[in-house]
């Protein structure tokens, strides 16, 4: 097994703060130990993963490196009592693609507490378009049927709508029969946003307020904020009593300026969704409801490509233009 070459993006750096990337070979022996040896068929595209690509010492400390925060396959070695050979599983989360050689290779090899089994209902391919992005969408799903929330209560926004994570959060919200608004700066996307479930697109300024004022018109009873800055603040301001937001993301600004008064005095809720180290019960409860009562149409909602077209799709995300999902499919 030790002698088995495959195919990996690699990102080096070649002096100080300059990095390169680029599909090379590397050898199992070159893999972290671990229980579990799988050989990964698809993996997907995140965020995270371009932020390792272009050498964020944030993400990633040190290189050369292999991203891939997903990772879907077969088992091919195993030294767990709980898992066995040609078992199929997925590995979302944890270190993976982040310090340890992630899903964008061909081969991984990770402790046994970081692997899932399959969910039944749903396939290998459709686990990945799910992947972190869609896990860290059913967390959001999670909080809002914790708190209660129930479609009837009102309208719940997802910002940055047309993302990963927003897509998906789009797509299950509108599953489960509520009213979604999608708030993008594509609007030229509307119909794609449409067709996954929103009922109602809004530009992102119309939750864009500079205001200093410490509350604002009630619009929401929950959201899905990808954005962070002052999208937040303005999201915050703007729920209706015993609302709940969830804040996933900062591809504005990592900074939230804003008062108590939303919280004390609406009684709003504020709950920060990690989805990498999510213990191992709740992370088996949010699969099998995305394989079963969660489960949407995965139509329009992604495209596959090979590793070879990986490295022009990281520059597709860097620039904010990626619309849905990329499904990474590592053997062709």
């Amino acid at each position: 097994m030790e002698e088995i070459k495959f195919k990996s993006l690699i990102v080096e750096e070649i002096e100080d703060g300059k990095f390169r990337r680029y599909i090379g070979e590397k050898s199992i022996s070159e893999l972290p130990n671990g229980d579990i040896l799988i050989k990964v068929l698809y993996s997907s595209l995140n965020y995270k993963d371009a932020l390792s690509a272009i050498g964020h010492k944030g993400i990633t400390r040190k290189y050369p490196h292999t991203p891939g925060i997903d990772a879907g396959g077969v088992i091919v070695g195993s030294n767990s009592e709980n898992f066995k050979e040609d078992d199929v599983v997925i590995v979302t989360g944890y270190d993976l693609g982040m310090n340890t050689s992630g899903g964008f290779g061909q081969f991984i090899r990770v402790p046994a507490d970081w692997v899932v089994p399959l969910p039944k209902g749903i396939n290998l391919k459709e686990a990945m378009i799910y992947g972190t992005a869609g896990f860290t969408a059913g967390l959001c799903v999670n909080a809002f049927l914790e708190k209660g929330i129930k479609p009837e209560d009102g309208k719940i926004l997802v910002t940055g709508a047309t993302g990963g994570v927003g897509s998906l959060a789009v797509s299950i919200l509108a599953k489960l029969g509520y009213h979604v608004v999608a708030s993008t700066g594509k609007l030229e996307k509307s119909e794609f946003l449409k067709k996954l479930g929103a009922k109602e697109i809004i530009d992102r300024t119309e939750v864009y307020d500079v205001s200093p004022k410490p509350l604002l018109p009630r619009k929401w009873i929950a959201a899905v904020d990808n954005v962070g800055g002052v999208t937040l603040s303005t999201v915050i301001r703007s729920m209706d009593y015993d609302g709940v937001v969830a804040s996933v993301g900062l591809v504005e600004s990592e900074k939230l300026n804003i008062t108590v008064y939303p919280f004390i005095l609406r009684g709003v809720s504020l709950v920060g969704i990690d989805s990498a180290q999510t213990k191992m019960p709740k992370r088996l409860k949010i699969w099998e409801h995305l394989a079963t009562d969660w489960k949407i149409s995965f139509e329009g909602l992604w495209r596959e490509i090979s590793l070879n077209n990986l490295s022009e799709e990281i520059d597709r995300i860097l620039k904010g233009e990626q619309v849905g999902k990329v499904l990474v499919n590592l053997w062709i």
